[in-house]
């Protein structure tokens, strides 16, 4: 697995992790009067899906064209298809936004969103695209050391973390990075995305969570969690969430197996920790 997003931009994961982005941040908005947006790990923040590393996977057109092209979604989704089209009027889909551009372009006048992106190169390209946003800030930082010092402060606080997991230790990163916001800020809504592979390895970052306390957990299994060294689906973890995520997640997760997925299940549930 290439863990580079521009081979993985817009592919069913992406549908999950931005479609549930999107309603989240939604309904934060719906009960908050300031936000504070934290995006660890943001990527290049656009994608060219034409592009030699997309066409070389070929995810994008098992994902998003397929998403673009279904004649009946759930609403938990349609903001995110139109997200994409407003960026790309087709026909088809070449441009797909990542997580960053996402968010800036639904922040209102007294919402902030800072962004970390560690790869200089995905930093620039970052930069690019967010540039002359008003309330937008991009750090060229780790995101797990930066998103904790943030937690603190005036307005809620929404904080998606998404690492590459291209690291042995991104799990376990994730996991006290959601300690330490938490440690600062009890009621910051926190995002957790992972790809699921094999279901020890689910379960053990669940049980590294554990002190962190009840997280809601959405898993989009697109076949059985046989072969450890293939992603077979995608999971959410969030901290806090807002009324009603519950069933966004169970539409989003439902819609993506059960069109996108090989023999799959959708699984949303509590954990207890």
């Amino acid at each position: 697995m290439n863990y580079s997003h521009a081979f993985h931009a817009g592919n069913f994961a992406d549908i999950v992790k931005h479609a549930a982005l999107l309603a989240v941040l939604g309904r934060m908005q719906a009960g908050a009067t300031r936000l504070r947006v934290i995006d660890t790990h943001g990527g290049r923040g656009l994608y060219d899906l034409a592009a030699s590393e997309a066409r070389r996977s070929a995810e994008a057109e098992r994902g998003v064209a397929r998403l673009m092209a279904a004649e009946a979604l759930p609403t938990q989704i349609l903001a995110l298809r139109d997200a994409v089209r407003e960026l790309d009027p087709g026909p088809g889909v070449r441009l797909y936004p990542g997580s960053p551009r996402l968010v800036a372009d639904r922040l209102r006048t007294q919402d902030r969103l800072t962004v970390f992106e560690l790869n200089p190169r995905e930093a620039s390209a970052l930069h690019s695209v967010l540039k002359g946003r008003a309330g937008v800030e991009v750090r060229e930082a780790d995101g797990f050391e930066g998103a904790p010092a943030l937690a603190e402060g005036e307005g809620a606080r929404l904080i998606l973390i998404d690492p590459p997991f291209e690291r042995g230790d991104d799990y376990a990163r994730s996991a006290e990075a959601l300690r330490q916001i938490l440690a600062q800020r009890a009621d910051a809504t926190v995002m957790i995305w992972l790809p699921l592979k094999d279901l020890e390895t689910f379960d053990a970052f669940l049980r590294e969570v554990g002190p962190a306390g009840p997280v809601l957990v959405a898993e989009a299994r697109l076949r059985p969690l046989r072969d450890p060294l293939r992603m077979n689906g995608c999971a959410l973890v969030i901290a806090s969430p807002p009324e009603g995520t519950a069933s966004d997640l169970e539409a989003i997760c439902n819609w993506t197996v059960e069109t996108l997925g090989e023999g799959g299940e959708a699984r949303v549930w509590t954990s207890a920790c």
